[in-house]
């Protein structure tokens, strides 16, 4: 670098996650060999959104601004030989969007210096990225602490003359959690034919949309649970736990070029069946009451959201009031519990989580273990990225440390080519009580 030997960007205390409405501050420190003339030092807080239809394109298709401020911390003047210190702060505005890392989008945030030098001369510059966290607190959805419960019926032919039905009923404990908790998700397989069934598989997935004018949609599993097949005539409960690993928050409040979105797709094979549960994914835990328990819900059909294989499948007619009465009553005496054949998730740390149904059936009352916390106990982990590796940094007065969070996301989840069509949406998808969120976000 010449006469400049150090060049950086520091925050107070080395904090690197902010909260909307907090001041950021710290000091650019500047150490020469010799002396140096200069025309201006300035620092600027900028931060911004840019989307994409190609994969990993950093020229974007659409851009917004969220926060731009410079500070001239030293006008015209000389730089003696040594080290100098200029301290800036900014007010980060109160409606910024959360930190995101996408494969066609970015919400980065990031201080810059600038060290303009005269005619002729080579000017400097430098920048360090912060993190904004938006926090989304689940307790301000409605209905969140009910039940997310969805049914369906298929009806098939087997063995060329024969005529089978099946009811597939999934819901889930909670419609809300935070990275940590577990998902309790309970499935009811009626199989009312002579033919046994495929497995039965429950996915965690993710759907980013990427609001350019040709949308692009990247649905991602995050986790995946296999159980075994249904014996033919039997009526079959599978219990399971997904535990959910750092996400960033559902809907990303404050940003109109990307939104996330959370469900948990059940899907038996052969014959195939569908069913979804849409959730929500925030920051601050459901404020549960211990003493009330959730009563089983009595789940209306639901159409499904769209499948990540090739060709979704889409539910017959909702049956018969009389039919799933049946349906339901019938399985008593047959009941069978469905065992589980294998996981496909890791929690943060890259140590593999193994649950069983059993352990989930027999346990009086299991524990959903806390977010993960920093060194020193004093706060949660902060998670920006969706991709193949994903960055926490300590939220608080401790150093920052990247680790590396592999989870079962590959670089690139599909051979798709982009953009493609885009599936239906969720309030085309989705029954109407769960379509006030997106318009409660903004």
């Amino acid at each position: 670098m010449g006469k400049l030997q150090e060049f950086e960007i520091t925050f107070t205390n080395n904090k690197v996650v902010y909260n909307p409405g907090e001041s950021i501050s710290g000091t650019v420190r500047i150490k020469t060999s010799h002396s140096l003339q200069f025309k201006a030092i300035k620092v600027n807080c900028v931060g911004s959104c840019g989307i994409s239809s190609k994969l990993n394109d950093a020229s974007w298709m659409l851009e917004e601004k969220y926060l731009s401020s410079t500070l001239s911390v030293a006008d015209k003047g000389t730089l003696s030989g040594g080290e100098h210190n200029f301290p800036f702060q900014f007010l980060i505005p109160a409606s910024v969007p959360t930190s995101f890392e996408g494969p066609f989008g970015k919400i980065l945030y990031k201080i810059r210096a600038f060290i303009d030098t005269p005619r002729f001369s080579k000017d400097y510059k430098t920048q360090r990225p912060f993190y904004l966290l938006n926090v989304l607190n689940l307790n301000e959805l409605p209905d969140i602490e009910q039940p997310s419960c969805a049914v369906t019926t298929k009806k098939f032919n087997y063995l060329l003359v024969k005529t089978g039905t099946l009811m597939l009923k999934a819901y889930s404990d909670l419609r809300g959690y935070t990275p940590g908790q577990v998902i309790k998700l309970s499935t009811e397989i009626h199989n009312k034919s002579g033919k046994d069934t495929g497995y039965v598989m429950a996915s965690l997935i993710q759907r980013v949309s990427y609001k350019t004018k040709r949308p692009v949609f990247d649905l991602r599993p995050i986790a995946e649970v296999e159980g075994a097949g249904v014996k033919a005539g039997k009526h079959a409960e599978w219990r399971e736990q997904i535990i959910v690993p750092p996400l960033p928050q559902s809907g990303l409040t404050g940003c109109s070029l990307i939104d996330i979105e959370y469900f948990i797709q059940v899907s038996l094979k052969s014959p195939e069946a569908v069913v979804t549960l849409p959730i929500y994914i925030g920051n601050i835990a459901v404020n549960l009451t211990p003493s009330i328990p959730h009563p089983i819900p009595q789940c209306a059909p639901m159409p499904a959201m769209p499948s990540l294989s090739p060709a979704p499948v889409v539910p017959s007619a909702p049956p018969a009031e009389d039919d799933l009465e049946g349906a339901l009553g019938a399985g008593g005496v047959d009941s069978e519990e469905i065992p589980t054949k294998s996981h496909s998730q890791q929690d943060p740390s890259g140590a593999p989580l193994s649950m069983s149904s059993s352990a989930f059936a027999q346990a009086p009352g299991p524990v959903a273990p806390q977010p993960a916390q920093s060194s020193d106990g004093s706060a949660p982990l902060f998670c920006l990225s969706t991709g193949a590796t994903i960055p926490f940094f300590t939220d608080g007065n401790t150093t920052p440390v990247p680790t590396s969070c592999p989870l079962i996301l590959p670089p690139e989840y599909s051979t798709w080519e982009y953009p493609h069509e885009p599936p239906p949406t969720y309030e085309e998808s989705c029954s109407s009580n769960n379509s006030s969120f997106n318009s409660s976000m903004r």
